[in-house]
């Protein structure tokens, strides 16, 4: 995740993520999620769902997955950005890319890297044939 936040975190990696707009089905959100995160389309292939979970804050998190065969080959050109207050409490507003950085990782390696919450979507592809 990018942002001052999530800089000295071990667990900070997350799936990309965002809010569904009105008259918006949740694949389609999913999908403009990760085109706006990346600066790249979604690589092709059937989606693969994977269910939702409640993270510890409360959100609601659905989530897709999708087989590459050549992860080299799926390309992350940008990374949007977002405005907080920075440091806390200044009264100063700083803008922070989306992402700081994108890999793709296999799921061992991930369950290490992500948000504990979602090592529930992990499970869940793992488990799949």
């Amino acid at each position: 995740m990018g942002g001052p936040l999530w800089t000295r975190r071990p667990r900070g990696w997350t799936l990309i993520k965002g809010e569904v707009d009105p008259d918006e089905g949740l694949l389609a959100a999913a999908e403009r999620e990760f085109a706006e995160e990346t600066g790249a389309p979604p690589p092709p292939g059937p989606r693969i769902p994977l269910g939702e979970i409640r993270q510890s804050g409360g959100k609601v998190v659905h989530a897709w997955a999708v087989r590459v065969s050549d992860a080299d080959s799926v390309r992350l050109v940008r990374s949007g950005t977002f405005e907080m207050e920075w440091p806390p409490r200044s009264g100063r507003r700083e803008s922070f890319p989306e992402l700081d950085r994108a890999q793709w990782h296999d799921l061992e390696a991930a369950r290490d890297l992500v948000v504990a919450a979602q090592t529930t979507f992990l499970d869940r592809l793992s488990a799949r044939p």
